[in-house]
């Protein structure tokens, strides 16, 4: 299948309706919390500024069970074993916000209870989860959102029309880039607190407790896919939505530790990808904030698109490249579009999804998709060499 083929079978498929339920239904819907840490904290806080009703909260850590408690109604009951969650009554949806490790296990616990799930990004540990991960989703009849929330941020919703439209011309590079500086080597002092390890590492090997794997687990291979994963989910699925394209062909990668004592997974790396008709690159270092924070460049012939956190911008092709001691080429854009949505529209538009049964903006066939480059190249960086996907949809 080619780009402009893609295109038009994607534009054909209408939004899928399942049949209304009594739950999802209600006018305030009822959740429970799975993983209530960092990011975890600030979904279960929102989804009660959006209306939904919190009535359970769960974690290993009892720091962040007490916080959650904290932000909960009074009565709200406290898990570190998330089947107990579950098991619930009254509940309409279940938030998993938890290491990369515990996503499908828990995605096919919340599922086998009949409950919707909004469930953090990356959707899947490897490739192998995400195909199981899929098939159950859609098989369940339930409402399943992944935390992908710039698929609800209407600037890039107009960035997506306008390229489709052939307002940049055709793109032949795109250029993912995050930057952020962490105060690194990792700590491994003992944490203040109480942590259930055993359900930490949960299907992970065993291990003696090592509080650095709790404290940044994105930095080991058995919980996470790393910053790869992390951040390249939201990036890679920007790109290849904007552009109508399906995950890529190959990949390559190249990664290092730098300053970051402990740590196995990459904090500054390379990644480049060929995609039908245009490459990709995909680079990352937490060891540096000179040009702070997430930017996608798509470079197309008529005009190049700079996004970031705060909308976009339009910039003018010169054509001919001119000589660069001769003349100098404008670099004011042309056009700026602000972010006016943040990431409250994608949890506004799981709660309208569980009322009215229609499917979400980021349902887990769109989050494999996304993180289907990613992971290529984390086995790209782990073999040391290209990988590959055939046409179908086999990575070798």
């Amino acid at each position: 299948m080619n780009r402009r083929q893609f295109l038009a079978q994607s534009a054909a498929v209408a939004p899928m309706f399942l049949p209304a339920s009594a739950k999802g239904a209600n006018d305030r819907p009822v959740f429970g919390a799975i993983g209530t840490g960092n990011r975890g904290g600030y979904l279960h806080e929102t989804f009660q500024k959006l209306g939904a009703q919190c009535v359970a909260v769960c974690d290993v850590y009892q720091p962040y069970l007490d916080k959650a408690r904290a932000h909960s109604p009074a009565g709200v009951k406290t898990f570190t074993n998330h089947h107990d969650l579950l098991a619930t009554p009254g509940l309409d949806f279940v938030v998993v916000a938890t290491p990369d490790h515990h996503h499908k296990p828990m995605m096919l616990d919340v599922l086998a209870a009949k409950l919707d799930l909004y469930q953090e990004k990356p959707l899947s540990l490897n490739l192998e989860e995400s195909v199981v991960m899929v098939d159950a989703a859609k098989r369940s009849g339930r409402i399943v959102q992944i935390g992908m929330q710039r698929r609800s941020m209407g600037f890039i919703r107009n960035a997506r029309q306008l390229i489709q439209e052939g307002g940049i011309g055709n793109v032949t590079m795109v250029e993912a880039v995050w930057n952020w500086h962490f105060a690194l080597p990792l700590d491994n002092s003992a944490l203040p607190g109480d942590l259930d390890w055993t359900r930490f590492l949960g299907s992970a090997p065993q291990r003696p407790l090592e509080p650095r794997r709790f404290r940044w687990w994105r930095g080991f291979w058995d919980y996470s896919g790393g910053n790869m994963t992390d951040q390249g989910t939201h990036l890679m699925d920007v790109v290849q939505w904007m552009t109508g394209s399906p995950p890529p062909l190959s990949a390559t990668c190249q990664g290092m530790v730098i300053n970051a004592e402990g740590a196995e997974v990459p904090n500054v790396f390379s990644a480049a990808f060929e995609y039908p008709g245009f490459l990709a690159t995909w680079t990352l270092n937490y060891r540096s904030s000179f040009r702070h924070d997430w930017w996608i460049v798509f470079r197309g012939e008529k005009k190049t698109m700079a996004m970031n956190r705060l909308g976009y911008s339009l910039y003018d092709d010169a054509g001919a490249s001119p000589e660069p001691w001769t003349q100098k080429v404008s670099d004011a854009p042309s056009q700026t579009v602000p972010d006016t949505d943040g990431a409250e529209a994608h949890l506004k538009n799981f709660l309208d999804c569980i009322k009215s049964r229609q499917t979400p903006n980021c349902p887990p066939e769109v989050a494999a998709q996304a993180v289907t480059g990613p992971h290529m190249a984390n086995l790209a960086l782990k073999l040391d060499r290209k990988v590959r996907r055939d046409a179908s949809g086999k990575v070798s």
